[in-house]
């Protein structure tokens, strides 16, 4: 793991406590429905690619840095795996600081390219050690999934490539060169990234990227799509009886060209130099007030510095997310509406609302900014989407919500009788200080009977826009034909409310 900035961690409830302390909306999985079963990841064989690549360090001045012989070695080493197992493989090179650096790219045959799951992690060691657990553990369990892929000739709908990384050390050379070197299309194509950086700390923490960025600070969330990559990750924690925390995309990884194309990432990561907490340690075990890898960018990373048990979980929360991501059968689309185009929403259709600015439209959204970002001058996607009154205006309380309650309401959604159905949308609710609970954002499904599946209410801090998805079970309203209506409200007198919604969608 690149050591050019330093780790933060945030204690946080997985996103289904998150979101669900938010009212009563009810999370589905976001993934789709149906996947070939994971396997079980063998121990022993990552190990044994752990061991290859200490005697390859050992061999090579004890390291597997970018440009000396024991990362070649490596990177020929995981290709020769590959090779043998079925794989189209391509060595990518490039240069950095003079040397040549090395890309391993394996493609499985098979899927559609045009819904492409990359699964990464970066093969070289710094030059003080010969990196086993930074980063010999992410790269041993992603190449044993690769190849247990083969053994079981999977079939997935995704095409599924697997990626080993050069000269991550020195700033993520070798990702960003293979990002930037895309043509516009291929970087297009990759609509997931999966990256498994030191998963085998000695102290180790179960941490999982923050897609959505639900405990609301640190580096914000990843593209869209980022979420349904964590959540994955967590229902195979949560199926073991393992809690997860939240890690930030803080760029130290090679998820961060990924992100930065706006290609969707995901990962686990088990704690670098930062020092394990008491509550964590209470949560995972292992010794509070210790680096969770005491041994980070040292010459005694070697193959006594990792922990069997989080090593193992790891590598089949590997193959969990690449057997479920790649292998499932997308949901249907019911129903979707990104707002590019007018399809009958009506604002005010009860002729009950109260309030005077700041009324729901769909339209271009203007970014205002008051103590931080209020209302989104970006959609999630396209130019448009519903905004409590899309104008800046020349102060931070122009054409906020004033005065009440604005509301829209959907045209007629007519369900189909088969379910299981799942509505999913994007918002934001954005307030200063002086907003409280009486402010909210709402939305409700209107049938044979209403359910409210989101309520966000205000609170007298200031909190700041940030685009978060939520989604809902309809099976309840199946054969039915229902509309979604939203309310937004600034009810505690003179303040600042501001709030969105993007990409509502039904599927089945």
């Amino acid at each position: 793991m690149l050591l050019s900035r330093r780790t933060t961690w945030k204690t946080r409830s997985p996103l289904i406590a998150a979101i669900a302390a938010l009212s009563l909306i009810t999370v589905m999985p976001a993934g789709p429905a149906r996947a070939a079963a994971p396997p079980d990841i063998s121990l022993t064989n990552v190990k044994a690619h752990l061991s290859q690549l200490q005697s390859i360090a050992t061999a090579n001045g004890g390291n597997r840095a970018h440009g000396r012989p024991g990362y070649l070695a490596s990177a020929n080493y995981v290709r020769s795996q590959l090779d043998a197992a079925g794989y189209t493989t391509t060595l990518q090179s490039f240069t950095y600081n003079g040397a040549t650096g090395y890309n391993v790219i394996a493609d499985w045959p098979g899927g559609d390219p045009d819904d492409v799951l990359m699964v990464g992690a970066h093969l070289d060691s710094v030059t003080a050690g010969p990196g086993i657990n930074d980063n010999g553990s992410g790269s041993a369990a992603v190449l044993e999934t690769a190849l247990e892929v083969s053994r079981q000739s999977l079939q997935p709908g995704k095409h599924l490539r697997f990626a080993w990384w050069g000269a991550e050390e020195l700033g993520l050379r070798g990702s960003r060169f293979y990002v930037n070197n895309l043509p516009a299309a291929e970087r297009a194509r990759i609509k997931g990234y999966l990256n498994f950086d030191m998963v085998g700390s000695p102290n180790a923490g179960y941490f999982v990227y923050d897609g959505d960025n639900s405990d609301g600070t640190g580096a914000g969330p990843g593209p869209a799509g980022s979420a349904a990559l964590e959540r994955t990750l967590q229902d195979y924690f949560t199926s073991i009886g393992v809690q997860t925390r939240g890690t930030d995309f803080d760029g130290r990884s090679d998820y961060g060209p990924f992100i930065a194309a706006g290609i969707p990432a995901g990962g686990t990561f088990t704690g670098a130099e930062g020092i394990k907490t008491s509550a964590q340690a209470a949560l995972w075990g292992g010794t509070a007030g210790q680096a969770f890898d005491v041994c980070y960018h040292r010459s005694c990373d070697t193959t006594a510095n990792i922990n069997d048990t989080a090593l193992n979980r790891n590598a089949d929360a590997i193959a969990y997310a690449v057997w479920t991501v790649a292998t499932a059968v997308p949901p249907v689309v019911v129903w979707q509406d990104t707002f590019e185009t007018a399809t009958g929403w009506t604002a005010n259709p009860n002729g009950t609302d109260t309030a005077a600015t700041g009324l729901w439209e769909r339209g271009d959204p203007q970014a205002t900014t008051s103590s931080g970002a209020k209302q989104l001058g970006t959609t999630v996607s396209g130019t448009n989407d519903l905004v409590t009154g899309r104008l800046a205006g020349s102060s931070a309380g122009d054409h906020d919500i004033d005065g009440g309650v604005t509301s829209i309401q959907s045209p007629p959604i007519t369900l189909p009788s088969a379910g299981p159905l799942n509505l999913s949308l994007s918002y934001y609710l954005a307030h200063g200080s002086n907003s409280s609970s009486a402010d909210y954002l709402r939305v409700r499904v209107v049938g044979s009977t209403t359910t409210t599946v989101l309520d966000q209410p205000g609170a007298a801090t200031n909190r700041n826009g940030a685009w978060t998805t939520a989604s809902a079970s309809l099976n309840a309203y199946a054969g039915q034909t229902v509309r979604i209506l939203i309310d937004a409200a600034d009810a505690s007198g003179a303040s600042l409310v501001e709030a969105g919604v993007d990409d509502v969608t039904i599927t089945r």
